[in-house]
């Protein structure tokens, strides 16, 4: 089925007004920020507790964020209580009464929109990496009959529960890990069982850094995939969005060090102290600001060493080591010199034995059927041929 498209400026709001609640600091206001969308949850303040101008939003606008865009946030601006509703800068607002607000929020997190999004970026990285309005103009925007719209999210809200239930089992996961963790081996910082604490070179057989330039990379599909910063986040290393590289430069950036299973990327910067395990066997090679730590598998386990890297003991030492103004950063020697507890191999692979044993039913519910509904649902339904 072929619906009738229009251009996403032709719904994108352009001058909806402002306020600075600053000015009215007795006034209660619902802000529509991005912290508040993580959360789940309006924040509603006194005018004297947010900080600068906002954007004025009605129930139904559709807030696309145009901050960190690889991380999809789009929000539908509920029904309007007492408080004058508020929405950060850093929102794309949408308002056209020719759209179903739900089908139009997940058009805007759909595959199929978030590769053109993600072209419309620009910025030097972490918080400084924007969507830019005027590219995102350009994007087309299916227009189906609004009764068709209604039934698409119907389905789409209901695939979508599916998968939220999903995630919140991999955030109940994550919290039991890290409680094992922490059981097995106590604080990081305070050391109650005494471990032995040594130089993180200790543990390690290789400990590289990315080639300092940017990879020359191609707007194509191929067998080598580059590691960014942005592919590493919560403990795990997210192949979904990548950038892809012929096999003369995947061959020279791993000429140091090819990543293979059981080591650990680290990120340096945009932001510092993320950290993922390789766990899979795909051709991948290190983007900019990033590193690589290969374990010693006689002395340390992959897992243990990338929660005890992700834990309160290395956060508090980077706190004493990260420069920037700006964007904060590590450089490769002080990541060389990170403390860490070197607690017996033998309890160190038992808690790799807990975490595989976690990951695995996590697994087994990623490739049911269930798991991957909403993918294929949703990328039928922006094609038109959702039956």
């Amino acid at each position: 089925m072929s619906w009738p498209t229009i251009l996403a400026s032709e719904a994108m709001l352009k001058r909806g007004g402002s306020v600075n609640p600053s000015k009215f600091p007795d006034e209660v206001f619902d802000l529509l920020s991005i912290p508040a969308f993580d959360r789940g949850k309006v924040d509603v303040l006194e005018g004297a507790e947010i900080g600068s101008s906002k954007s004025c939003v009605e129930p139904n606008d559709v807030l696309l964020s145009k901050i960190i865009p690889h991380v999809k946030r789009c929000w539908v601006v509920p029904k309007k209580g007492v408080n004058r509703q508020i929405g950060s800068g850093e929102w794309i607002i949408f308002r056209d009464k020719r759209f179903y607000p739900p089908f139009l929020r997940h058009f805007l997190t759909s595959d199929k929109f978030h590769r053109q999004f993600m072209n419309t970026v620009a910025g030097i990285g972490g918080s400084l990496v924007r969507a830019r309005p005027a590219f995102v103009e350009k994007i087309e925007i299916p227009l189906p009959p609004l009764k068709e719209q209604k039934r698409i999210a119907a389905i789409l809200d209901k695939a979508d529960a599916i998968r939220r239930k999903r995630q919140q089992a991999i955030k109940l996961a994550d919290d039991f890990l890290r409680s094992v963790f922490l059981d097995m081996f106590g604080d990081p910082v305070s050391n109650p069982k005494g471990w032995n604490v040594v130089n993180i070179e200790a543990v390690c057989s290789e400990i590289v850094d990315c080639i300092n330039k940017t990879a020359k990379t191609v707007n194509y599909r191929t067998s080598y995939k580059m590691i960014r910063t942005t592919n590493v986040r919560n403990m795990k290393i997210d192949l979904t969005e990548v950038r892809f590289a012929e096999k003369s430069i995947y061959d020279k950036w791993v000429s140091r060090l090819k990543p293979e299973r059981g080591d650990i990327v680290f990120t340096r910067e945009a932001p510092a102290g993320e950290a993922g395990i390789v766990d899979f066997d795909d051709l991948v090679f290190l983007g900019q600001r990033t590193m690589q730590f290969r374990p010693d598998r006689k002395v340390v386990a992959s897992s243990y060493l990338l929660y005890e890297m992700m834990g309160s003991g290395i956060k508090q030492q980077m706190g004493k080591m990260s420069s920037g103004s700006t964007v904060k950063h590590l450089s490769v020697p002080e990541c060389k010199k990170f403390k860490v507890r070197r607690p017996p191999i033998d309890l160190q692979k038992k808690f790799d034995e807990i975490r595989m044993k976690t990951l695995g039913s996590i697994n087994d519910m990623s490739k049911s059927s269930r798991a991957s509904i909403f993918e294929s649902l949703s990328q039928k339904a922006f094609s038109g041929k959702l039956s």
